[in-house]
């Protein structure tokens, strides 16, 4: 009879501490608790001692959460919506960052209410300024 095997896959591990010895000690703990559990680490994905590292989508470094760079530039290269699904869609990856965006519901506002029930289609002006003020 063959038993069912079940891989689970986990990404995000951040370990750290107000020293460098205090952050040994957690890494410690840690990689005790992985083994405990008989979870496997990629080691090719593993990162030691860094100063900075994108976690979630975001930069975590010295200085605090900061934007991922990479999804910006990504964000600002897209083309006005042309569809309810295209806003959902925009509006879904702009407002990952709205922590980031001081206002960002004022000024997405136009373009929220072209997604209310049996609203008319018609991306004006309005929301043409508040796509590219988001972007």
């Amino acid at each position: 009879m063959i038993k069912d095997s079940m891989e689970v896959f986990m990404d995000d591990f951040s370990v750290f501490g107000s020293s460098f010895d205090h952050c040994l000690e957690n890494l410690e703990r840690m990689l005790a608790r992985c083994k405990e559990a008989n979870l496997v680490l990629n080691w090719e994905k593993c990162h030691f001692m860094v100063k900075e590292g994108i976690v979630l989508g975001h930069k975590v470094s010295h200085a605090g959460i900061e934007v991922d760079r990479a999804k910006i530039d990504t964000i600002s290269k897209l083309p006005p919506p042309t569809s309810v699904k295209s806003i959902r869609s925009f509006l879904g990856h702009a407002g990952f960052y709205k922590r980031f965006i001081k206002d960002f519901s004022k000024i997405s506002r136009p373009m929220t209410q072209l997604l209310e029930k049996e609203a008319q289609f018609v991306f004006s002006d309005e929301c043409l300024s508040a796509f590219d003020l988001l972007k």
